[in-house]
């Protein structure tokens, strides 16, 4: 009897994987080493399905076993570091170890993809680009580390035609395990120190990113960001944009430039750097690489130009809530670590009250700390955080007020009223932590925000 393969991990991806097994005629086992409520309701949704579900099954080599026999082929979350010594032990012995990318790549093909990753800026420029290829008149949906999962769209497209691009968010947690995934066209935001604390090192984490980008056969490159400016040697004919004059990267001319608000190319302007109504200089960053990706699906300009006036922004990447009492609220959820909240800070003008906490990361907070300094006159605390946050805002001698809360419930209230007393023209929720101590995912705490805004009296 055939054996099944199995998927570890019952969130979003895993569950989208197992359902595209399935429906390829495949004998599935999901397992997840959690236990509660909210996984046995999806367990019990699965198993009407037809995938047996089995829960609190430790990551161990013997919950893999079925009948003393281990699968070929397992399919792991993103979340379950891929060096982890069980999946491992299991590639020692024969099993094919991959994420939910690499299957939903198999299924995918012949679709062109697009793969996109970056530290920050990956979602706005995936948003962008989807829209843009969207508005030109072609099917190209967004998947991947940003809505949808690969294997849900996968699974959508089975039994009907193929996407003509495919636009993927793509984290190095996904690009790790995803060996086979190579787009025709790669995309690479920026790069700064992130998820240290499970890649070990900024060259282990540069690496991976760049393993997606070798694989592609056409590459845009953010030349405005220092790390991949200082690699450029290692990405000769690679399409670079930059926000500002044209410069060579290399041996290589930008392909995208500005001058006097102009996006410019080759053959001259090509759009007006403020068709985007985004703030900020990332922001013009975005609109470059996705000009670029657009190039490359054949668009000309003015079809761009009326895409990018026509976007209506990324929800949790410095999304305006309202305006309520002469005090513009935005949320800014995404913003998991310090370089991400940087750039919300450099992007609005002061006085600003911010919102901050969660659950921290490495990584080097001097300018983040230097940011909030200059421009919030209050800085509300919240969750894990709340104690690492303010002894650096006091080591640092932050001049403005500290005040802590437990969760967002209270932070925003006070937040709201010490802009009102401190003549702040906008309240920031821009957390520079992961959201795990309290909420799901970054995007849960990102609507109980909106939903608090909301409902400020």
């Amino acid at each position: 009897m055939r054996q099944p393969v199995v998927v570890f991990g019952l969130g979003r991806s895993g569950q989208g994987a197992a359902r595209l097994l399935l429906a390829r005629g495949d004998q599935v086992r999901l397992l997840d080493s959690a236990t509660g409520p909210e996984l046995q309701r999806r367990a019990d949704q699965l198993a009407a399905e037809g995938i047996g579900v089995e829960l609190g099954r430790p990551l161990e080599l013997a919950s893999f076993e079925c009948d003393g026999t281990l699968p070929q082929r397992v399919v792991v979350s993103p979340g379950i570091p891929f060096d982890h010594p069980t999946l491992q032990q299991l590639r020692d012995r024969g099993v094919a170890v991959a994420g939910e990318m690499d299957l939903a790549w198999e299924a995918l093909q012949p679709s062109r993809w697009i793969g996109i990753t970056g530290t920050n800026g990956k979602t706005t420029v995936t948003s962008l680009v989807g829209h843009l290829l969207q508005q030109a008149g072609l099917d190209a949906p967004t998947c991947g580390n940003i809505g949808t999962s690969a294997a849900e769209l996968a699974l959508a497209c089975l039994e009907g035609r193929r996407p003509d691009w495919l636009v993927a968010e793509l984290s190095s947690f996904q690009i790790e395990a995803a060996p086979s995934v190579a787009p025709a066209i790669g995309v690479w935001t920026t790069l700064t120190p992130d998820h240290l604390d499970r890649h070990g090192t900024v060259e282990r984490y540069r690496a991976i990113k760049a393993s997606l980008l070798r694989q592609c056969d056409r590459r845009v490159l953010n030349g405005d960001d220092p790390d991949l400016r200082s690699h450029a040697a290692d990405w000769s004919g690679a399409d670079w944009v930059v926000n500002g004059p044209r410069r060579n990267f290399g041996s290589t001319p930008a392909c995208l430039w500005v001058e006097d608000g102009w996006v410019m190319a080759e053959e001259g302007r090509l759009l007006p750097l403020a068709a985007l109504a985004m703030p900020g200089d990332h922001n013009r960053q975005n609109l470059l690489l996705a000009a670029a990706v657009g190039r490359r699906a054949g668009l000309d300009g003015p079809t761009m130009e009326a895409a990018f006036r026509s976007f209506p922004g990324v929800p949790h990447r410095l999304e305006r809530i309202r305006e309520h009492g002469g005090i513009t609220y935005y949320n800014d959820s995404k913003a998991t670590n310090y370089d991400a909240a940087l750039v919300a800070l450099q992007a609005l003008e002061g006085p600003l009250v911010v919102l901050a906490g969660g659950r921290a990361k490495r990584g080097e907070p001097a300018s983040w700390l230097a940011a909030l300094a200059d421009k919030a006159t209050a800085v509300v605390l919240f969750g894990e955080a709340m104690p690492t946050f303010a002894e650096l805002l006091g080591a640092n001698a932050y001049p403005g007020r500290i005040e802590q809360r437990t969760h967002l419930d209270e932070a925003l209230p006070l937040a709201a009223r010490l802009a009102a007393e401190g003549g702040a023209t906008a309240v920031l929720l821009s957390p520079a932590c992961a959201s795990f101590d309290q909420y799901r995912d970054f995007e849960q705490r990102g609507d109980h925000f909106r939903d608090l805004v909301l409902a400020l009296a």
